[in-house]
């Protein structure tokens, strides 16, 4: 690898740029991202600057989404909601729950490891 270097008044900075490719990162992406820096600095770094880092984010959001909606059909295959029509309340009560308990297994497992 072939650094180049710029003058910036009195100094030369090196030429550097990222060659991925920005990519959109969610909820999940975003949360792992944060533990890796407070948590995982070694790892966040060597990502980082082996330029792997936002591929990383994007799988784990990408991988973290498809397990909680798989999560959830089972739960309400397990434990059907009411009957959204004539319990609203307690139709989104319900999906809210089924949907906290599958973020919490995919959080442990996925996230924060």
């Amino acid at each position: 690898m072939e650094l180049t270097y710029s003058p910036q008044g009195d100094y030369l900075l090196p030429n550097l740029t990222l060659s991925e490719a920005e990519t959109t990162i969610g909820k999940y992406g975003m949360m792992r991202k944060t533990f890796l820096k407070t948590e995982r600095k070694g790892m966040y770094a060597h990502l980082m600057l082996s330029e792997q880092l936002n591929r990383h984010l994007a799988d784990i959001d990408r991988t973290a989404r498809e397990q909680i909606d798989r999560t959830m059909k089972e739960m309400l295959r397990l434990n059907p909601a009411p009957d959204k029509a004539s319990d609203p309340l307690g139709w989104t009560g319900h999906m809210n729950n089924l949907k906290q308990q599958a973020e919490e297994l995919i959080l442990a497992e996925l996230i924060y490891h």
